[in-house]
């Protein structure tokens, strides 16, 4: 009866779309299933006799090795999970179920590829952490850094750039870059920039490993040999075209990219290009709500948000500060006489000096027509912001050439010092106003006597 069964058994096993094995006391394989070749990409004879912990993945083996301890002590083992190295290099997902027989003093195990069902799970997952991100990030780089910890959680990618194309000045820019090698991906013959710019002028991913015959001859020296990194890259693809790329890098001799992995991160840098371009237009529009659109200079609700800061700096170190107003006198006959084309010329050039006159820690405001706030952060004594408005009335009333014009104006400045002329954001604005008007009048005086 038993000799009759036994080779049907066996039969029965290697139909099995599982893998059944055997492992003795020592951890190597007395027995598989025909499943395990499909599984693990080693034949029977190729198992037969060798440790089990050789094909696990090394970052899983220590819990590995403590989960096969425990069922040795006779604690069965469901539904464990783990990864195998398969013998092309492929990571597989595993869900096993085992326990000892202390009669025949061997681990029986049955092995489920649950790797699909992994990899649905890691893009889900991935999904919504991307989504979740581009909600919360306060700005691009920490949109970035938070996408470049999402991605290394199922891939290794502690070399990570993701590369924007400016359409409007034709130019690569890298926002966020972390590379052990190349520090500079923007310079020309970096092996980054070229493969970025490889990916966004073809819209294609690209994935160079040493055992793939398909690498271009451009790139083919990058993976000449079984110990060099792997390089993934994927465009980033929007509903108005390409808009960048992302590239990912291993270690030398490490776990090297896959087919399965470049379409998982295809699939993911989708959502993470609409996460990007929502992070844009977010910028865009914080932008347009802080600054004025014609000089880009802050506007009145920067400003202010920026002299509550000053104003809490100066009293916290008992320091001081100073609020200049800027007034451009008859800046209406300007428009009237040459157009409101070169009346915005004027303004602009306006901006561009006094940005000149300033350090870059202090702030050049435009509130309104012709009217300009420089806000001096710290100054050491009261005569510096005296010296400061003497310098930009010196240097805006330099001639200006805009549109074939020849252009004179005059400044009208007033100073307000805190804590001089005030403690609080109203009472330093309107003596600063009021200093203005009172410059305005006397330069009156003066051009009509």
């Amino acid at each position: 009866m038993e000799s009759r069964n036994s080779a049907p058994l066996a039969s029965y096993m290697d139909l099995l779309l599982d893998a059944v094995c055997a492992v003795d006391r020592q951890g190597r394989f007395v027995f598989v299933s025909a499943a395990c070749e499909r599984i693990f990409g080693y034949t029977p004879d190729e198992l037969i006799g060798r440790p089990m912990i050789e094909l696990v993945h090394p970052a899983d083996r220590q819990r590995t090795l403590a989960a096969a301890h425990d069922i040795m002590s006779g604690e069965p083992k469901h539904n464990f999970e783990n990864r195998y190295v398969r013998k092309d290099g492929r990571i597989v997902n595993i869900l096993w179920s085992a326990r000892w027989s202390e009669v025949d003093q061997l681990r029986i195990a049955v092995a489920r590829d649950i790797t699909e069902r992994k990899q649905a799970e890691s893009r889900q997952a991935a999904l919504y952490a991307i989504s979740e991100a581009a909600h919360v990030a306060e700005d691009l780089l920490a949109l970035f850094k938070r996408i470049h910890l999402i991605i290394g959680e199922w891939l290794p990618a502690l070399n990570f750039s993701v590369a924007l194309y400016d359409e409007h000045c034709a130019q690569l820019n890298f926002p966020y870059h972390v590379d052990d090698h190349e520090s500079q991906p923007e310079q020309p013959g970096t092996v980054t920039g070229r493969l970025c710019a490889q990916v966004i002028r073809s819209g294609q991913p690209i994935l160079l490993t040493p055992d793939n015959p398909d690498a271009s001859s451009d790139f083919a020296a990058l993976v000449a040999g079984q110990d060099s990194p792997c390089w993934l890259g994927v465009p980033l693809n929007s509903k108005n075209g390409t808009i960048g790329a992302l590239i990912v890098k291993s270690l030398p001799g490490g776990e090297r990219y896959t087919e399965q992995d470049k379409e998982l991160l295809q699939y993911v840098c989708a959502q993470v290009a609409t996460a990007i371009e929502r992070q844009q237009l977010y910028a865009r529009l914080k932008r347009m709500a802080q600054y004025d659109q014609l000089t880009q200079l802050p506007n009145r609700g920067l400003l202010k948000d920026r002299l509550k800061a000053a104003l809490a700096g100066a009293r916290d170190a008992s320091g001081n500060m100073a609020l200049l107003y800027v007034d451009l006198d008859r800046f209406k006959q300007v428009n009237d006489t040459f157009g409101h084309a070169v009346g915005d010329m004027l303004l602009q050039t306006v901006a561009s000096r006094l940005k000149g006159c300033v350090r870059d820690t202090d702030t050049v405001a435009r509130i309104g027509g012709d009217e300009f706030v420089v806000l001096l952060h710290s100054i050491h004594a009261a005569e510096d912001a005296d010296s400061v408005a003497e310098k930009i009335r010196q240097v805006l009333v330099q001639p200006m050439r805009l549109d074939g014009h020849n252009l004179h104006i005059e400044p009208s400045i007033g100073v307000a010092r805190y804590p001089e002329h005030g403690s609080e954001e109203q009472q330093l604005f309107r003596h600063a106003d009021q200093a203005m008007y009172a410059a305005k009048r006397l330069n009156h005086r003066l051009v009509d006597i």
